[in-house]
């Protein structure tokens, strides 16, 4: 999907020739003396578009406009909720006639969080995943136009929101690809793809290299599956080799079946998407390719199955992790903490400044928090502070957890230094309590995005997030960096 940005007076949108003009407008509005602001105040008086947040009207070839469709959305000035819903409604009122092309006019400017919501919430709506479903309809929509009064102020904006959506969509179409045609081979493979783009370059570790590094946590959990598991490394080079970079480390477990310690049959398909943290280390590497900032960036990437087999791991085994602490597995379906800790330790050989991981980790945080925001997990203030900031900027929000050291007194074991599980409650952060033991080297955060990774349901599908997150905080890296 293309978009543009440019500077069009509102006197000049009736001869836009588009498929559809969709028109942002808040209780605010105050109509000019311009066509389009007449019409406006038209259907307003006639009470056609009542001044109530998620109302729509959709006007066919309108008198004097050389657009195919009006449609004018009426939300609230400052929710970023209400610009997702209207303009997701609007892609849905004109699907059944193909537009090929879009403009986009919000009656006053936006602020730059509203721009990136407007352009991720128009690719979001019109995205279609076509790759193991080739007769399915594809997105018709190719180029999206954004009218404002003021481009300069608005382009680092504009350019951020549309490497985000390239990421995203990377993110989204790894995330969606059935199990088959995701293995950690493939994933290794869409990896080295971005090794083509500028400053990026790709190293895969197959399973003798990681058996010499000692990860035997990881190859605990790969041992159960024929599919040879990957230890990916990526890395983005835009500021001098003596910068620390920031690292992300995303769970690349391509299925998940819960091992010897078996999930559920209902939606163990979803299981598919347990790779998603991966997937958004491989988006959000897509989006600095475009965007070219000034920071260093590392991405690790353990990929593997997690399947029950006459190899697999059994509750009770004890294995020995890179780090060199042992570890009592009791649950073979808290599997992702295993290929993490010993990615973690891995970590440290790049002298990061940060490390954030990136996991779907537990169905503990999804009850904690649901599907509006990713939970997060850090002991340094100043990190958790930008992370939230940076969740609000990019409205891919997100929430800081507890970390008290009370909350790891059920790991411990009498026969390993460490049990991979605790109890039932607190499961989120316990599980990020498990991961903390490995991150002493660094400054480290963990996020959990259990419940925001994918939907269910009839809207069942990879989302795409915390790209917009993790892009919105490197980039503010990269402007500190730029500044000091």
């Amino acid at each position: 999907m293309n978009f543009e940005l440019l500077a069009l007076a509102q006197t000049d949108l009736t001869q836009e020739k588009t498929d559809a003009l969709l028109v942002i407008l808040t209780s605010a509005f105050q109509p000019g003396q311009d066509a389009v602001s007449a019409l406006i105040a038209k259907v307003s008086q006639s009470g056609d578009l009542p001044a109530k947040a998620g109302q729509l009207l959709d006007i066919y070839r309108p008198a004097g406009f050389a657009c195919a469709r009006l449609v004018l959305l009426q939300t609230d000035a400052a929710s970023a909720s209400d610009v997702r819903k209207v303009l997701s409604a609007a892609v849905a009122s004109i699907k059944a006639s193909k537009p090929t092309q879009v403009t986009l006019l919000f009656a006053q400017d936006p602020s730059p969080t509203m721009l990136r919501v407007a352009l991720t919430a128009l690719a979001d709506a019109s995205y279609v995943f076509t790759t193991t479903k080739p007769k399915a309809e594809a997105r018709t929509i190719d180029t999206a136009r954004l009218v404002v009064a003021d481009v300069p102020g608005l382009q680092a904006a504009f350019d951020q929101a549309v490497a985000a959506v390239a990421g995203i969509e990377l993110a989204k179409e790894w995330g969606n690809r059935p199990a088959n045609h995701a293995t950690p081979s493939k994933l290794a493979q869409a990896a080295r793809a971005l090794s083509k783009l500028p400053r990026i370059k790709c190293k895969v570790h197959g399973p003798k290299e990681v058996a010499k590094l000692g990860m035997g946590a990881f190859e605990a959990v790969a041992q159960g599956s024929d599919e040879p598991l990957r230890l990916i490394e990526l890395s983005y080079n835009g500021a001098g080799k003596s910068a620390q970079p920031v690292v992300l480390v995303g769970k690349g477990i391509t299925f998940d079946s819960g091992g010897i310690s078996i999930k559920p049959a209902a939606e163990m398909d979803e299981m598919k998407f347990d790779m998603c943290g991966a997937a958004s280390v491989l988006g959000v590497f897509r989006a600095l390719a475009d965007l070219q900032p000034k920071i260093n960036v590392v991405g690790l990437i353990p990929a593997c199955e997690n399947l029950p087999g006459g190899h697999s791991v059994k509750p009770g085994d004890v294995v020995t992790s890179m780090s060199g602490q042992t570890i009592e597995i009791l649950n073979t379906d808290a599997e992702g903490r295993l290929v993490l800790c010993d990615t973690l330790t891995f970590a440290e050989r790049f002298k990061p400044r940060v490390v954030l991981d990136i996991a779907t980790l537990t169905g503990a945080c999804v009850i904690a928090l649901g599907a509006v925001r990713s939970g997060f997990f850090t002991a340094d203030q100043a990190l958790s502070a930008a992370l939230v900031s940076a969740g609000e900027s990019s409205q891919d929000l997100c929430w800081p957890m507890p970390l008290d050291d009370d909350y790891a007194e059920g790991l411990k074991t009498n026969f390993a230094d460490v049990a991979n599980v605790a109890g039932r409650p607190g499961g989120a952060i316990t599980a990020a309590k498990f991961l903390q033991r490995f991150t002493g080297a660094y400054t480290w955060a963990h996020l959990d995005i259990a419940g925001t990774a994918w939907k269910s349901g009839t809207a069942k599908g990879a989302t795409g997030r915390p790209v917009g997150l993790l892009l919105e905080y490197l980039m503010c890296c990269a402007a500190v960096n730029t500044t000091t």
